[in-house]
């Protein structure tokens, strides 16, 4: 039985993009994150095109266009940059698009809030109608529940919130709130890492 050699060039490759974190790298490649960490500092790695990486997934989002101005050796820097830079504006244009759906279900349903509020004594004079001939009041209780006030107030709590994390999910999705680089991952690597564990 022969065992799968790791690919070490397309593990460095993916430790000096610092796009992902030494751990999601090792479970793709099927090694330890203690043996790329040795591996890294023995032949001298660095992640450190991690910000050049965002600067370009940046730049592929709003233009299109790579550009490098840095790096010991500029060719392998620039497809290193190239590949992090496409992977990553393929999540984050994935994740703006889901964003988007959510926001725009999370409008509708305040609009149907919205119309329930409004025409509350309409639909509660035909809950009463369409109720009228049941022997137990059941239905007509949990119908009237549906649209009583702590009903629509416990609705509204909950639109807010998923109105508040969408909102933040779509500032980070955008670029527009800058976070502080961790030495494990950055605000983009934990990104790709919670779609690497969906998928």
């Amino acid at each position: 039985m022969t065992t799968k050699q790791p690919d070490w060039e397309a593990i460095e490759r993916a430790y000096r993009a610092g796009a992902l974190s030494i751990r999601t790298i090792a479970e793709r490649q099927g090694v330890s994150d203690t043996a790329i960490r040795k591996k890294a500092k023995a032949l001298g790695w660095a992640r450190d095109l991690s910000e050049q990486m965002r600067k370009e997934v940046r730049s592929k989002l709003v233009r299109g266009e790579v550009r490098n101005d840095q790096g010991a050796n500029r060719e392998l820097d620039a497809e290193i940059i190239e590949e992090a830079a496409e992977e990553g504006a393929q999540v984050v244009r994935s994740h703006r698009r889901d964003i988007r759906k959510a926001t725009n279900i999370a409008n509708l349903l305040m609009d149907d809030l919205l119309t329930t509020i409004k025409r509350r004594e309409e639909i509660e004079d035909a809950i009463a109608e369409e109720t009228a001939g049941d022997e137990s009041g059941f239905r007509r209780s949990s119908m009237f529940a549906a649209v009583a006030l702590p009903s629509n107030a416990k609705t509204l709590f909950q639109l807010s919130s998923a109105m508040k994390n969408l909102q933040v999910l779509e500032r980070q999705a955008f670029g527009l709130d800058e976070k502080e680089k961790t030495d494990e991952a950055d605000e983009l690597s934990r990104l790709m890492d919670e779609l690497s564990k969906e998928a």
